[in-house]
């Protein structure tokens, strides 16, 4: 009797996914632990696997559709077994036709076969500023790594999409020159990839008006923000730390270690001392429970990282018993696939303290919202040289704003103040955090 899969969750806030692409076709032989698609959710991209051995008899879901959550996908049976069409279709809609995104980031689109004719360069395609780019995560990365410019591509996927095949071809033929007259002006110096300059003579549209459908992702984040906004009581709490010695020991370590590949952030010490913190103020590594406080024996700290389509949060396990340096390369390589959307559940999820660094982009100061079910969420802002008083002096300081968001049913205004006095400490004397 034919086996039916169907589409699982993959996620603690899945309810449905994408189906990117298939990885098998209808009557390929198919064994245990092969790889039978790629499915986006509202978190990351993953790969569905088989748990039964046989042949690929039907696809029930086209690629790029959306599909729930026990809706069936495919069937695996014997050779030649017939398989009646499933009573309960599942819920799966093609993938809108492209449009035009209020941003300049492109969230990432499913994939799709590949295409029965080469694509080419499009004119029509570049005329359309500011418009949303419908690629696939691995196109965007090829193109990037190839130096192809996405939005010149006309995308033979479903509705539009630019799939890997697309940018393959595009990388074999010479770009089309854009005339000197239509080409942008050049960015001014240390503007950064983060801001578009734009000429102050330029009387057009902002952009587009148009209304860009929902990711899974985003609609996810949405509901949870609202959700936490709305049910956690948020109260705040600032403290400056003294930056100078933690800045001066992260470089003395760079210039040190740098030959051998290791390059510490800031955020590496903050991520260690915010363990240490927990370790000393344990009562904030806790979370509400509808029976009561939960307080959890050991410390996940979880960090912000933004990804084309919304926020995702890996987290790094036991990371008060791990060196610096382990959380400085385990850090980079969550982030890393964290924005190539490769994570797997386990690790963006059961974190217990979350951190949120907005300093890299130049903030000095901010507050976060509450990822639940975390107790606390720390905002991490931007080392600012500014005169400070020393004793009867003034002199150049360095200055770095922490501010914690607590939920005041569990973490109230005194236990915040202690963790961040435990953590501020720590920073202030960073040569502890090496130990």
């Amino acid at each position: 009797m034919a086996q039916i899969i169907d589409m699982p969750k993959l996620s603690d806030t899945m309810s449905v996914g994408t189906l990117v692409k298939w990885l098998k076709k209808e009557g390929d032989p198919v064994k245990s632990g092969d790889m039978l698609a790629e499915v986006e959710t509202d978190k990351a991209t993953m790969e569905l696997e088989s748990f039964f051995d046989g042949t690929l008899l039907r696809l029930f879901a086209p690629a790029g559709s959306q599909v729930a959550i026990g809706s069936p996908l495919c069937a695996i049976g014997q050779p030649g077994e017939i398989v009646a069409t499933p009573a309960a279709p599942p819920p799966a809609t093609s993938a809108p036709a492209p449009v035009a995104a209020p941003t300049a980031a492109p969230p990432p689109a499913p994939a799709a076969p590949a295409p029965t004719s080469a694509p080419a360069l499009s004119p029509s395609a570049a005329a359309a500023p500011a418009g949303r780019i419908r690629i696939s995560p691995l196109a965007r990365k090829l193109a990037e790594e190839a130096g192809v410019d996405s939005s010149r591509l006309t995308g033979s996927g479903p509705g539009g999409r630019i799939v890997r095949a697309d940018v393959l071809t595009a990388s074999q033929q010479p770009a089309t020159p854009v005339p000197a007259s239509t080409r942008p002006p050049a960015a001014p110096a240390g503007s950064g990839e983060v801001w578009a300059w734009r000429s102050v003579l330029d009387r057009s549209a902002v952009q587009p008006e148009t209304t860009a459908p929902l990711s899974n992702m985003r609609a996810t984040i949405a509901r949870r923000l609202v959700e936490s906004k709305t049910t956690i009581p948020h109260c705040y709490l600032e403290l400056e730390v003294d930056a100078a010695p933690l800045t001066a020991l992260r470089a003395h370590l760079n210039a040190g270690l740098g030959p051998d590949g290791v390059r510490l952030s800031i955020n590496d010490f903050i991520l260690k001392a915010s363990a240490a913190a927990l370790r000393a103020v344990p009562a904030v590594n806790s979370s509400w429970d509808a029976a009561g406080i939960r307080y959890h024996g050991a410390a996940h700290v979880a960090f912000a990282v933004a990804i084309d389509d919304g926020l995702i949060t890996p987290v790094i396990r036991n990371t008060d018993r791990k060196t610096l340096f382990q959380i400085s390369t385990e850090a980079k390589d969550l982030g890393k696939r964290a924005r190539e959307k490769k994570l797997a559940p386990a690790e963006f999820t059961g974190g217990t303290f979350c951190v949120s660094n907005l300093g890299m982009m130049g903030i000095t100061r901010f507050t976060a919202i509450i990822n639940p079910p975390n107790a606390a969420i720390l905002a991490v802002g931007a080392t600012v040289r500014r005169p400070v008083a020393q004793g009867d002096a003034i002199v150049i300081g360095e200055r770095l704003s922490l501010t914690l968001s607590c939920d005041h049913r569990v973490v109230d205004g005194a236990l915040g103040a202690r963790f961040l006095n435990a953590l501020k400490d720590h920073l202030e004397h960073p040569a502890l955090l090496l130990l």
